[in-house]
């Protein structure tokens, strides 16, 4: 699955099929990627080479980091990632994959005190202002998730929000992980709207004003997202053009 064989593979641990790539599909097959995604729950993790792909996508998901004996696949998929960060190969993760990749690195992952839901802002820190998240300065994304995570040792956090502060934080060019949602396209949003709406009135928030909202700044988000995924691309392309050849 190495870029010597071809097309950089791309390989991505699905917890959901109602969350998927989303926004980053298009980003990722554009930059040449042969995008390979992968059902966990459905799958022996632990039988897949770690460290083939040229890069691990690690997607959201409703279970905890922390419910590895409910979850086993969860830490195969901690097992995964920790051969990865050994051998720092790039890693992407969004939302339960931060947490994931959090865990891995010896940080604390816990159930938050109140979900932290609905289109929201995060605000990039001084090393955030210089990475691929200052594309979300300003611009309004999803936030649907209970757990939370301690800062791991040795990375930068960059982006914090008001309810939850490590909202981003990365490792060298070739860790980047999001507590927030950049994935979250028109279907994607649909489809969470029509699986979780129910619980938005508790948060502060509808069906009727999320679409509102999804209507006027989605583009936004979606361009930002494509300028965050693309941003980190980039910094991991010296990284493939150097690996040697099988």
């Amino acid at each position: 699955m190495s870029a010597s064989a071809g097309a950089p593979v791309a390989l991505v641990l699905r917890h959901d099929p109602a969350i998927g790539l989303g926004n980053l599909e298009p980003v990722l097959r554009g930059r040449g990627f042969d995008v390979r995604v992968v059902d966990t729950p459905q799958t022996d993790v632990s039988q897949l080479d770690a460290l083939a792909p040229d890069l691990v996508v690690v997607l959201g998901g409703e279970e905890a980091a922390y419910d590895t004996d409910r979850h086993p696949y969860l830490a195969d998929e901690i097992e995964l990632l920790r051969s990865r960060v050994a051998a720092e190969a790039p890693v992407f993760g969004v939302c339960l994959g931060a947490q994931l990749i959090a865990a891995t690195l010896g940080a604390r992952v816990y159930r938050g005190e109140r979900k932290e839901v609905g289109w929201l802002e995060v605000t990039p820190t001084d090393a955030g202002a210089d990475s691929p998240v200052r594309h979300f300065a300003g611009v309004p994304t999803v936030q649907w998730h209970g757990d939370h995570y301690d800062l791991p040792e040795g990375v930068e956090l960059l982006a914090s929000s008001a309810q939850y502060p490590n909202q981003a934080y990365r490792r060298g060019d070739w860790l980047l992980a999001v507590q927030f949602h950049p994935e979250v396209d028109e279907r994607i949003h649909a489809d969470w709207l029509a699986a979780w709406g129910d619980e938005l009135p508790g948060y502060g928030w509808s069906r009727e004003r999320m679409l509102e909202i999804q209507a006027t700044e989605g583009p936004r988000a979606a361009a930002a997202s494509a300028a965050l995924l693309g941003e980190y691309l980039d910094g991991i392309a010296p990284r493939r053009a150097s690996s040697p050849v099988e």
